[in-house]
């Protein structure tokens, strides 16, 4: 591969970016081109390297001298963020003040990309005053700043989002927690590229999914990951997102459109620990061979302190596993402590979850629907000696709530507790055994309201 000199990039912006007061909602950005007017390059507009957007990017003079500077007008004080997507493709970092009117508040610095044609999205808060407010980036080396493809600005406070209702409930707030990428830089992808390459990346770090990203394989996701949806239409398909072999992990997937992957899980969790899964819509269609997909959500090889909160999952056969196999006793007794609440699983066909050997799994307050494909359709079951608290569910046109007792094809009986429940046309909830205390604080909600809490607050875009 060639390499560039140093090249260095400047936009000069100075067109009027509206920008709201702080809020607690966030607005999709508004994207700012570099090689268009109103954005001015100190250097030329060069379409050389691919994977920029529009039609070209900045690569502007090697200097220390050539900033970039573009002016936000707010209707009041507040905050805005800031998305520079740039590539470095030096392996030295092009670090600049960020100026915000007159006054240096911070020095960003955009590291090596690997390549020229590798882009990423640096992510910059800052503060902006009622009116017109100016915001420069002075490179602080002779190198000046990377090529710049475009500027992302957002409304909002800059922060990572309101939580949904409650916070963070269940197993994943045990042994430690469950925090993500708090505490390290929040970057934006909007291509799937940039997705891998930043889930991978090594490091504490906030993704935020600007659209639909579709790729293929799988993008192995490290330790200390966020991966956040931007709005409610942002999400991934045709991938595998991959966790395993991290204790912990400390990995949080929040409101993303998930599409189910042909063949293979959408979610896979195996020997990995600390996740939360949140306020995401997962989907598929329903293919007459329950195998054209495979899970939706799988947890597997001694995975274990996960909760599965506000999440849709639809149209999906082989919904969630918690236990791969009747053989793996050995290693999964102990663990596969998974919490789900507050789920809407609708017209899924079985495993919803399917548990085997984990003990306590908590199932509460999810909402059941539509679950009778055929004779075999269930939503819960509990097998091979695990054990299942069950408690303040919905259950409407299920052909079997639970299955225990009875076991289920291969699998021998697990152990079932099921209180407060609510069946409605639909098959009994089997009960077998006792169950361990559940160690977590939480406040289970009454049955009566599970249905209209649960379709007005879960899914992507419901944060």
């Amino acid at each position: 591969m060639r390499v560039r000199p140093l090249i260095a990039c400047v936009g000069l912006l100075a067109g009027a970016l509206v920008v709201v007061a702080s809020s607690t909602a966030q607005a999709a950005p508004t994207r700012y081109e570099a090689e268009a007017s109103p954005a001015v390059c100190s250097g030329s507009v060069d379409s050389d390297w691919t994977g920029y957007s529009g039609s070209g990017f900045c690569n502007g003079s090697n200097s220390t001298s050539g900033y970039a500077q573009f002016t936000v007008n707010a209707a009041a004080a507040g905050t805005a963020t800031v998305g520079v997507r740039f590539a470095n493709g030096t392996s030295t970092a092009r670090p600049a003040n960020l100026v915000v009117n007159g006054s240096a508040i911070q020095t960003p610095s955009f590291e090596g990309t690997g390549a020229w044609s590798t882009w990423v999205t640096k992510t910059l808060t800052v503060s902006v005053n009622a009116g017109s407010n100016t915001i420069r980036l002075n490179p602080t080396t002779s190198g000046g700043l990377p090529n710049v493809d475009y500027l992302d600005v957002e409304t909002g406070d800059g922060g990572p989002g309101p939580q949904p209702p409650g916070g963070i409930v269940g197993w994943a707030t045990q042994a430690g927690g469950t925090t993500g990428g708090a505490g390290g830089a929040t970057v934006t992808v909007s291509t799937f590229a940039d997705l891998r390459t930043q889930a991978q990346a090594s490091g504490a770090r906030t993704i935020l999914v600007n659209g639909m990203l579709s790729g293929s394989g799988t993008v192995e996701v490290s330790a200390n990951k966020t991966i956040r949806g931007v709005g409610a239409n942002s999400g991934i398909s045709g991938t595998t997102l991959n966790i395993e072999d991290m204790h912990p992990a400390n990995v949080i997937v929040q409101n993303l459109n998930i599409r189910g992957v042909p063949g293979r899980d959408a979610i896979q969790i195996e020997s990995a620990t600390h996740i939360w899964i949140d306020h995401n819509t997962m989907s598929s269609t329903i293919e007459n061979d329950p195998d054209f997909y495979d899970g939706m959500l799988d947890i597997t090889h001694a995975a274990d302190y996960i909760t599965v909160s506000w999440n849709v999952v639809r149209n999906h056969w082989k919904t969630s596993l918690v236990g791969h196999s009747d053989g793996n006793g050995s290693e999964d007794r102990g663990h596969l402590r998974v919490t789900y609440h507050h789920n809407w699983f609708d017209h899924t066909f079985e495993r919803s979850p399917r548990v085997r050997f984990g003990e306590t799994v908590h199932v509460f307050n999810n909402y059941y629907s539509d679950i009778n494909n055929n004779a075999d359709s269930y939503a819960i079951a509990s097998l091979m000696d695990a054990g299942l608290l069950v408690e303040g569910n919905v259950f409407e046109r299920v052909q079997q709530a639970c299955w225990s007792a009875s076991g289920y094809a291969d699998s021998d009986p697990g152990r079932l507790v099921a209180r407060d429940n609510s069946l409605t046309g639909s098959g009994p909830c089997e009960v077998n055994g006792t169950v361990a205390p559940i160690p977590y604080a939480y406040t289970a909600e009454a049955v009566g309201t599970v249905k209209s809490s649960v379709t007005a607050g879960a899914g992507a875009g419901k944060l």
